[in-house]
């Protein structure tokens, strides 16, 4: 399949920027992909050869951070979409919140404005589910793309606060400064599936932390799950499809899961790599008194009291959305590729 646009695609070489590059090139897209290094090209033209892709010729890399203007005019030239995917990267923890705050912001303002300068037509950003619903624990309700979590709230992670102001920050441009720039966010909850690679998200430690005993009890917190393979699928859905302008998009599969339930699934399914997974289970109780010295305990209290229920009506309904797998079958895929990449 031919086609004549060009797709800039940032942070090629993590979990989620890797799937979309395989599917644009896939669906005969001519992709631009920055990186951190330029060392990296190989590893992800490898990759992406490893699993089949053709028409890499139609891939290109640039050499760019969220942090520094550098190269950001040469990433965007000729390009008709940016999918704006890659984070700011921490080596060591921030001294302070600010420290945190402000690359998130500053990286996604970075990228909007050098796509306006640049007539880009339509930016994408990844943002999360954390900018949405971690504070709503209205349960009478869905939980939509009109809800924003509270970043006054002291329980929510530095990482889901970051990507909250990021987010406002983008929508505040866009508002006052974006002349013809089309922008929409895809948010997605906690992101599983199959790995192209041994580079995963930061979800799979909770499968990780299960499958090797260190839950050594496991609280009966619920969660929403969704496979990188879909959110790949609605970047490139909320970039091609006119009425996605200007519109959020909560990205999860049907339904939700208890961690008690998942540790049963992975029980049930991959006894072999389970043995170490706990029976124990942590009473909401002593969660409720642990939150009151520990800040682990007290986000985990945030997660129980959080409304699961959420809408996926705009993905459904704009972007002719249906998912590519159950919230079952994207942990096993999982646990999978951490047995694939050794990552147990």
């Amino acid at each position: 399949m031919e086609n004549k646009e060009t797709v800039l695609v940032t942070g090629a070489t993590g979990f989620v920027g890797m799937q979309i590059i395989l599917q644009l090139l896939e669906k005969g897209y001519t992709v631009k992909a920055t990186v951190r290094d330029v060392k990296s090209e190989g590893k992800v033209r490898e990759t992406l050869r490893k699993n089949n892709v053709r028409s890499l010729e139609k891939l290109s890399f640039v050499a760019a951070e969220l942090t520094q203007d550098n190269n950001w005019e040469e990433a965007m030239q000729g390009c008709n979409y940016v999918l704006s995917v890659a984070s700011p990267i921490f080596f060591d923890t921030p001294k302070n919140e600010e420290e945190a705050f402000r690359p998130a912001r500053e990286g996604i303002l970075r990228i909007l404005k050098y796509a306006k300068k640049a007539s880009v037509k339509r930016v994408v950003m990844t943002s999360n589910f954390g900018a949405v619903g971690f504070t709503q624990t209205d349960k009478s309700r869905e939980t939509t793309e009109a809800d924003w979590t509270d970043t006054r709230n002291n329980a929510v992670s530095v990482y889901e606060r970051s990507k909250t102001l990021a987010e406002k920050a983008a929508w505040e441009f866009i508002r006052t400064d974006g002349g013809n720039l089309e922008f929409a966010t895809i948010n997605p909850v906690a992101i599983l599936g199959p790995s192209l690679d041994a580079h995963v998200s930061g979800s799979f430690h909770l499968l990780q932390n299960l499958l090797n005993g260190k839950m050594k009890a496991i609280p009966n917190i619920p969660l929403n799950i969704v496979d990188v393979r879909d959110v790949a699928d609605l970047h490139i859905k909320a970039m091609e499809i006119p009425e996605a302008n200007e519109k959020r998009f909560i990205v999860s599969a049907d339904g939700q899961i208890s961690l008690p339930e998942i540790a049963e699934l992975l029980k049930r399914e991959r006894p072999e790599l389970s043995r170490k997974v706990s029976s124990k289970r942590v009473p909401n109780f002593v969660l409720s008194i642990a939150s009151l010295f520990n800040h682990q305990a007290k986000e985990g209290v945030l997660l129980a009291k959080m409304n699961r229920n959420l809408s996926t009506r705009n993905a459904k309904s704009i972007l002719n959305w249906k998912p590519v797998a159950t919230q079952e079958e994207t942990i096993l895929a999982a646990v999978d590729t951490l047995k694939k990449y050794d990552l147990l």
